[in-house]
C-alpha cells in the first residue's frame, strides 16, 4: 500500500519530492523519483511512497520499469491473483526480477494492454509511463478502494493518491467549487468526479484516463449488472455465498507481513474472523473498539464489545480490546488534513483510532466492510418499505406525533426519535426521491435558510443528486432493491465509506482489505434475488443464511450496529469551546457561505436539546477546519 503522484509537462525531481512529502504517511518504508524527456522536450516526472506489504527486498523499489526502460510503472494497492497472472504471463515468455504485483501489472499491460485492468482482481491505483507512444495511462480499481485524483495545473497535467500531493503545484488553483460544497452540505461528502476544489477531480471507479498529446480521454472498463437468477434456489444461493465468500477471504490474506481483523462483533466482521480462523497458519490478531458510558449518552451506539468477546472467544483470537478516548480537539483538525476534503462522518476518528492501535502489531488488517451496500443492511433500505406503511396514516394524525417528538435529550431513544423525523419528511415522496430524502441532511428547504446570497447563487443552477439520478436512470428497470444498492456502490460506498478507510488508515501507515467488496462476490451477489437480500424488513438475509455455517445465533441475529462515533456527546462537551470559536459569528460573516442567524439557531438547538443538529453542526465545524487547512493555508503560500 502505496502514495503515488505524477506530471507530464515541466516536472523535475524538486516538484516531484515535495508532492511526495505530502503523502509520506501513505509509504513510510521507501522513496522512488523517475524523471524523462519526451520527443517535444517535455518532462514528466513519476513518483512513489512505499509501504511493503509484497517481497519487501529492495527489489519491489518503484516507480518501477520493465525490463527494455521504456515503461515504467507507480501503483498503489494489491493485486490478489498477482500470482495465477504470473504464471500466466511466464508462459507467454516474461521474465521477472522480483516477488511483486507491480512487476505483474507491467508485463501485464505489455502483454493486453490497458484491458489489462480486466484481468485485475485486487484493490489499485496505479500510473504507467509508456515512452514508446509518449502516453500516460492511469486507472483505478472496479469499486473505488483506492482513491486517485487528478487536474489540469500550470506545469501540466498532473495526478496524485491524494488531494494535498497536488496543492504542493506551484500556482495550482485550490479555490473552492462552490457547486461542490452544496453537494457536501447535502450528503456530508462530495460525489466522484467533483472534489471540493475548482479543478480537481476524482478518477471514478472502474474507470482509467489515457493523457496523451495534451487532451485526456476517460474510459468505464466494468460496471456490474443486475441479472437476478431465479432458477436456482434460496439453498443454492447459500451455498454458492459461502463458496465464494471463503474464496475471496483467502485470496486476500496473501501477505509477507503481520495480518489481522476488525472486530466489531456484528455480521460482516465476524464472518470473516470465522473464515481467516481456518486459513491462518497462527493464532489470528483481532481488534475490538469501544466506548465510555460517557460518551454514549447521547447515542444508542451497540454495545460491540460484549459480541466481540463472543467471537474472539469462539475463534480463540489474540483479541485486543481498546476504548477509544480521543482527545477529540486535537484530533479532528488533524483527520480533516488527512481526509482532504470536507467529509463529516465521525466515523474517521473511529476509523483512525483503531489503525492507529492496530499497528502497533500489524500492518495490514481485514474489514467487513461493503456487506451493507453489497447485500441491502443499511435502514434506509428497509426504510422505503416502512415508508409506505407509515403513508397509510393521515397527515392530520402522524404530522402532530413526530412534530412531538423530542430531539437531543440524553437517552437511549434519541436515534429513533431523529431516524423517525428523517423517514416523515420524505414518506410521502416517490420511492427514488425517497430514498434520496433518507441520505440528506439539510434539506433543500433548510440550505435556502442557510445559505448567503453567495451560496444561494451557487446552488441555484445545480442538482446535488445530479449523480445518485445518473446512476438510477441506468438501473430503472431493476427491482428498486437493487436500484438502491446500485446507487450505494456507485456514490456513498466509494466517495465517503472507502475513502474515509483509505484516508484515516493510511494517515496511520496501515493498509486495509475489504474481501466483501471482491469484484466476484459483488457480480455474485448481483445476480442474487433482490427478495433473498431484503426479506421483509430484515436485510443482508441471504448472507446472514449463509453465516449460520460458521457464527452463533446471536451475533447473526444481533441488532444492525453502525460505524460511528459519539458525536453528539462531544458536541456538547469536548468540542463545544471549539464550535463556539470556529463557528462564531466573525467567522461565519468572513467566510460568506452562511447565515449566521440560522447557524446560531442550529447550534441552540442541538445544546438544549430541542432538536438533534449534531450532524448538521458537524458538518459545518469540519468544513471550516477544511477551508482553514487547505484553503487560506494553500492561498497564503503561493
Amino acid at each position: 500500500m502505496c502514495g503515488i503522484c505524477g506530471v507530464v509537462g515541466q516536472a523535475d525531481e524538486q516538484l516531484i519530492k515535495s508532492m511526495l512529502a505530502r503523502i509520506a504517511h501513505r509509504g513510510p518504508d521507501d522513496e522512488g523519483v523517475h524523471i524523462a524527456t519526451t520527443s517535444t522536450a517535455d518532462r514528466i516526472g513519476l513518483g512513489h511512497r512505499r509501504l511493503s506489504i509484497i517481497d519487501l527486498s529492495p527489489a519491489g523499489h518503484e516507480p518501477m520499469p520493465d525490463a527494455s526502460g521504456k515503461v515504467w510503472l507507480t501503483y498503489n494497492g494489491e493485486i490478489y491473483n498477482f500470482k495465477e497472472l504470473r504464471r500466466e504471463l511466464e508462459a507467454l515468455g516474461h521474465r521477472f526480477r522480483s516477488g511483486t504485483d507491480a512487476e505483474v501489472i507491467i508485463y501485464a499491460y505489455l502483454e493486453w494492454g490497458r484491458d489489462c485492468v480486466s484481468r485485475f482482481n485486487g484493490m489499485f491505483a496505479f500510473a504507467i509511463w509508456d515512452s514508446r507512444d509518449e502516453s500516460l495511462f492511469i486507472a483505478r480499481d472496479r469499486l473505488g478502494i483506492k482513491p486517485l485524483y487528478y487536474s489540469e495545473t500550470p506545469v501540466g497535467f498532473a495526478f496524485a493518491s491524494e488531494i494535498k500531493a497536488l496543492l504542493a503545484i506551484p500556482g495550482i488553483d485550490c479555490s473552492p467549487d462552490l457547486a461542490a460544497l452544496d453537494q457536501f452540505m447535502t450528503f456530508l461528502w462530495t460525489p466522484d468526479p467533483n472534489t471540493a476544489f475548482r479543478g480537481i477531480f476524482k478518477l471514478p471507479p472502474a474507470h482509467y484516463l489515457v493523457y496523451r498529446d495534451g487532451k485526456a480521454e476517460i474510459q468505464e472498463y466494468w460496471d456490474v449488472t443486475f441479472d437476478e437468477d431465479d432458477s436456482l434456489s434460496e439453498a443454492d444461493w447459500i451455498d454458492a455465498l459461502r463458496e465464494q465468500i471463503t474464496r475471496s477471504v483467502r485470496g486476500q490474506m496473501i501477505s509477507d507481513v503481520p495480518l489481522g481483523a476488525f472486530l466489531s462483533g456484528g455480521l460482516d466482521s465476524s464472518t470473516l474472523v470465522a473464515l481467516m480462523t481456518d486459513v491462518a497458519d497462527k493464532k489470528l490478531t483481532t481488534y475490538t473498539f469501544g466506548f465510555k458510558q460517557e460518551d454514549l449518552r447521547y447515542d444508542i451506539l451497540e454495545d460491540d464489545v460484549k459480541y466481540a468477546r463472543i467471537v474472539g472467544s469462539k475463534f480463540e483470537t489474540d483479541y485486543q480490546e481498546h476504548y477509544l478516548e480521543p482527545q477529540v480537539m486535537e484530533l479532528l483538525p488533524k483527520l480533516v488534513y488527512h481526509l482532504d476534503e470536507p467529509v463529516a462522518d465521525p466515523a474517521i476518528i473511529t476509523s483512525y483510532l483503531i489503525c492507529r492501535a492496530a499497528r502497533e502489531r500489524l500492518t495490514v488488517l481485514l474489514s467487513g466492510m461493503g456487506g451493507d451496500e453489497v447485500f441491502a443492511g443499511y435502514p434506509r433500505h428497509a426504510a422505503v418499505k416502512i415508508a409506505e406503511a407509515y403513508n397509510i396514516i393521515p397527515a392530520f394524525l402522524s404530522r402532530p406525533l413526530v412534530d412531538a417528538l423530542p430531539g437531543a435529550k440524553p437517552g437511549r431513544l434519541t436515534a429513533l426519535f431523529r431516524n423517525t423525523k428523517k423517514l416523515a419528511r420524505s414518506a410521502a415522496l416517490p420511492e427514488r426521491e425517497r430514498y434520496l430524502g433518507f441520505g440528506t441532511y439539510f434539506t433543500e428547504d433548510e440550505k435556502r435558510e442557510l445559505y448567503s446570497g453567495r451560496m444561494r447563487e451557487a446552488a441555484s443552477d445545480f442538482d446535488p443528486y445530479r449523480e445518485h439520478r445518473k446512476y438510477f436512470d441506468r438501473v430503472v428497470a431493476q427491482d428498486f432493491v437493487n436500484q438502491m444498492l446500485y446507487v450505494d456502490l456507485k456514490t456513498f460506498l466509494p466517495c465517503l465509506n472507502l475513502t474515509y478507510t483509505d484516508k484515516t488508515s493510511m494517515a496511520a501507515s496501515t493498509e486495509v482489505r475489504v474481501p466483501l467488496l471482491d469484484h466476484e462476490l459483488v457480480e455474485l451477489a448481483a445476480r442474487i434475488p433482490a427478495r433473498l437480500k431484503l426479506k421483509g424488513l430484515s436485510g443482508k438475509h441471504i448472507l446472514k443464511r449463509a453465516a449460520e455455517a460458521w457464527l452463533p445465533s446471536e451475533i447473526i441475529n444481533r441488532k444492525k450496529a453502525g460505524f460511528s462515533a459519539p458525536v453528539r456527546a462531544w458536541l456538547v462537551r469536548d468540542l463545544r469551546e471549539m464550535v463556539e470559536d470556529l463557528l462564531s459569528e466573525s467567522n461565519i460573516n468572513r467566510r460568506g457561505y452562511f447565515e449566521y442567524s440560522f447557524v446560531r439557531r442550529l447550534i441552540d438547538e442541538n445544546l438544549s436539546g430541542r432538536e438533534d443538529n449534531s450532524l448538521k453542526v458537524f458538518q459545518l465545524l469540519t468544513l471550516e477546519l477544511w477551508h482553514r487547512a487547505f484553503i487560506d493555508e494553500t492561498q497564503q503560500n503561493q
